[in-house]
């Protein structure tokens, strides 16, 4: 039976670790739908992290967090203190496009790619990709704080519906921003979520987009919201697989806590 899941924590590091334990409790194989909220930032709008976990997540996945997040915003190439920070970013990620696409792992596309240069394949030849993050903020910038013209789609139905079994790519459905009071939310809808391998980096990647929003939008990033369709722990990973990776997550838990009390 599908039941709602909501984590507790405010803090990136902790809720992915409040969530991995409880994916390990008995009798749990998924949570449908699980929601995860982001709300605790620093004074630069970069989620507050325990650097303990997340440099063990890495280390067991032999990858690292940042990785996966740069597929989401790609934060070593936007450089935010110039004033045309934005058309830097999207210029300097075209001119390494065709390098990231060689990998294999991005054959399928990359998510800041479809957000910033979204082309379904029926389209004719002369048509020209859509920046829909440019198009968020240059809309809203211009009044326009219409809910549903603050979002930007990755899923493409016209290569993405698909009849294969697996096709992995894309997780990340959609991305919505929301505007009030001066402050900037941010929602991803995932269909399937992985979340060892994968969710620590989602959260941050998020975060990291988030950021570069708030900041052209002239908003203060306060929330940062990922709901997942299905979590599950992930292709290959069992519980009893996951028990060294517990045994580290509940020692460092138990010293992050003693130092909080």
């Amino acid at each position: 039976m599908n039941k709602l899941y909501v984590a507790k924590s405010s803090s990136l590091s902790l809720a992915w670790a409040e969530v991995l334990l409880h994916l390990l409790d008995r009798g749990v194989t998924n949570l449908s739908p699980a929601v995860i909220t982001i709300s605790d930032f620093d004074e630069n709008s970069l989620p507050r992290q325990v650097p303990e976990i997340q440099m063990t997540i890495d280390a067991f996945n032999k990858q690292t967090s940042r990785t996966i997040a740069s597929t989401i915003f790609p934060i070593s190439l936007w450089t935010p203190e110039a004033e045309d920070s934005a058309e830097r970013l999207y210029a300097r990620y075209e001119r390494i496009w065709k390098t990231i696409a060689k990998c294999p792992a991005n054959n399928k596309g990359v998510y800041f790619r479809r957000m910033t240069a979204y082309l379904p394949e029926d389209m004719p030849a002369e048509s020209k990709p859509v920046n829909q993050l440019k198009h968020v903020i240059e809309t809203f910038r211009n009044g326009n704080h219409r809910h549903s013209a603050l979002q930007a789609s990755i899923f493409d139905p016209t290569r993405d519906h698909t009849h294969n079994r697996q096709r992995g790519f894309p997780c990340l459905q959609q991305v919505a921003f929301e505007a009030s009071d001066g402050e900037l939310a941010v929602t991803g809808f995932y269909a399937l979520q992985h979340h060892v391998p994968k969710a620590y980096g989602n959260y941050l990647g998020l975060c990291w987009l988030g950021r570069f929003m708030a900041d052209r939008m002239d908003l203060r990033l306060s929330q940062v919201t990922c709901i997942a369709s299905s979590l599950k722990l992930g292709d290959g990973c069992t519980k009893s697989g996951l028990a060294p990776l517990k045994e580290s997550l509940d020692a460092i838990l138990e010293q992050y806590r003693g130092k909080a009390a």
